[in-house]
């Protein structure tokens, strides 16, 4: 009845970067499924370090048994896929310690994974760390990701949801 007096709350999400090194728009990522939004959009950071920390507050659903990625759903629904370094899947978790369990609540201080970036390239593959929205139908809004030096737990900017 009194339906006018309902405000429309919108949903943000607080974006931060996951691993200290250099930000770039997911076009730019050297896979085809990252870089054409084939999973969804989102941002990357090739890193200088091997500590990767949550970029949303929510929940750890999935820890990959390669390692190689984690995914986390915020309050609001958001789903977010960290994913550790192309083609890693390939190296069965040799490269990586997680560092979080399955259920486990995560903010930007919580540390994922400790992810052994040399060791990563020697063995020919690129450590750059891509976190996907992977549920897109419920976004309405992207923070606008531009090149540049980042540090983990940075605000890169909010994201709105439905």
């Amino acid at each position: 009845m009194f339906g006018f007096l309902k405000r429309n709350k919108l949903k943000t999400e607080i974006i931060t970067a996951p691993v200290t090194g250099n930000l770039i728009n997911i076009t730019a990522v050297q896979d085809d499924v990252f870089s054409e939004k084939m999973m969804g959009d989102g941002f990357a950071v090739i890193p200088n370090e091997g500590n990767v920390f949550a970029p949303v507050v929510g929940k750890i659903t999935t820890i990959f048994p390669t390692q190689h990625a984690i995914g986390i759903k915020t309050a609001f629904g958001l789903e977010v896929l960290v994913h550790m370094g192309l083609d890693t899947v390939e190296l069965e978790g040799k490269p990586f310690k997680t560092l979080v369990h399955e259920d486990d609540t995560v903010t930007a201080e919580t540390q994922l994974v400790e992810m052994d970036v040399e060791q990563v390239k020697k063995l020919g593959k690129d450590p750059t760390v891509v976190i996907i929205f992977t549920n897109m139908d419920q976004i309405i809004s992207l923070p606008e990701i531009n090149k540049h030096q980042v540090t983990h737990g940075i605000e890169l900017g909010m994201l709105t949801l439905k």
